[in-house]
């Protein structure tokens, strides 16, 4: 009886599909500087990696991060629950979002399909153990500095009004 040997088949190494997300909340030109920055930064990055294939850069520019409609933000989502995006990589938590609710929900969202997350700033890769407790930390302090910047803002605003100044600095009807 002959027995014939069948050599196993190399594995083609499949290379995780990256993306990131770049946010800046206002519309100034100093931050579309820091935009455009941001989005080269992590084109290179993600691009250098030969264990990477480049999924995109998706920018937010003018929107805050507690708002949940922003429009390359959920456009990003909903790539990578159709399974276009592997990993996704941010500078931090407050760049992903300022809302406790909305990033988790959205991160437990991604995780559920295999979608994960990775925070340069915080180091932290919501495909890991850790990841879930400091992501919950992280996320309540962004919406907490958020939240202090707005009343911060809402006094000062009342604080002119007092003194009869008109703010400069309005949205137009």
């Amino acid at each position: 009886m002959r027995i014939k040997v069948i050599k196993p088949k190399k594995a083609e190494k499949k290379l995780l599909r990256v993306a990131a997300y770049v946010r800046v909340s206002t519309d100034s030109e100093e931050q579309e500087g820091s935009l455009i920055n941001q989005s080269r930064y992590f084109q290179d990055l993600i691009m250098n990696n030969l264990d990477y294939e480049f999924a995109g850069v998706y920018s937010d520019r003018g929107i805050t991060g507690y708002k949940e409609e922003r429009p390359e933000f959920q456009r990003m989502v909903q790539d990578a629950l159709a399974g276009k995006i592997d990993l996704i990589y941010v500078k931090s938590i407050s760049r992903f979002g300022r809302n406790t609710e909305v990033v988790l929900r959205t991160l437990r969202d991604l995780k559920a399909h295999g979608v994960g997350v990775f925070f340069e700033l915080q180091n932290i890769n919501t495909l890991t153990a850790a990841g879930e407790l400091l992501l919950t930390l992280f996320a309540a302090f962004a919406q907490g500095e958020s939240d202090n910047y707005s009343e911060l803002a809402k006094m000062r605003f009342a604080n002119q009004c007092k003194k009869g100044i008109v703010p400069t600095r309005t949205k137009k009807a």
